[in-house]
């Protein structure tokens, strides 16, 4: 065997290492979070049960903070978000296109439920936590600007609405909030909750006089 495949071969095996330790360090925080409350979990308690070194860590997640965006992230995979999106831009009309929004905010939403253990006492207690928060919700709401702009270019956009004011709309509607009222506290299907997302979408922000193209 060459040295280059050597290198390649041992290159792999690193990676694949390095992303079961970092499985490892997740799953570890996460029980640890649930079990005990995020603002009593250490580090080095993460570490321990991970059974890892604390440079370990620190080294993938830089801190408590980089190990809670990394599970808020993993929630729902990269791949199965950009993929929807994928399908929102090439979509031919302006209802399709937002049926896939109410689509991607349900399948989020859904996805994040069965981690809300973890999450919910860090929401009162953990600056941190309202600050990662803040953060993706800005890149939501930047992230929304493409469905408005295509809306707004093909004149399909609601004429009482401008692209500023329907981007907030659009990002207001499908935020967590709803979604945690009517499926969580009230009950409704997330079917239910997709559909009724994607009707009020429709309602809102098209043109209502511009006939579907």
């Amino acid at each position: 065997m060459s040295k280059i495949k050597k290198r390649a071969y041992t290159s792999a095996v690193r990676n694949a290492q390095a992303v079961e330790t970092k499985k490892r360090i997740l799953i570890s925080a996460k029980n640890l979070f649930e079990g005990e409350g995020f603002e009593y979990v250490t580090i080095e308690k993460i570490a321990q049960v991970a059974t890892v070194s604390v440079p370990t860590v620190y080294s993938l997640f830089q801190s408590k903070r980089g190990i809670l965006r990394a599970l808020m992230d993993d929630v729902f995979p990269k791949e199965q978000f950009d993929a929807l999106v994928e399908k929102s831009h090439k979509a031919s009309s302006p209802q399709k296109r937002l049926f896939y929004s109410a689509k991607i905010a349900r399948q989020i939403y859904d996805a994040e439920k069965a981690q809300m253990d973890v999450f919910r006492g860090v929401i009162f207690l953990a600056p941190e936590f309202k600050e990662l928060e803040k953060e993706r919700e800005m890149r939501r709401h930047a992230r929304q600007e493409a469905t408005i702009r295509a809306m707004a270019k093909e004149k399909s956009l609601s004429k009482e609405l401008g692209v500023d004011k329907a981007r907030d709309i659009l990002w207001a509607f499908t935020g967590r909030d709803l979604y945690r009222m009517l499926v969580v506290e009230q009950g409704w299907t997330s079917d239910e909750y997709e559909k009724w997302l994607a009707q009020l979408l429709a309602k809102t922000l098209i043109d209502h006089n511009k006939k579907e193209s």
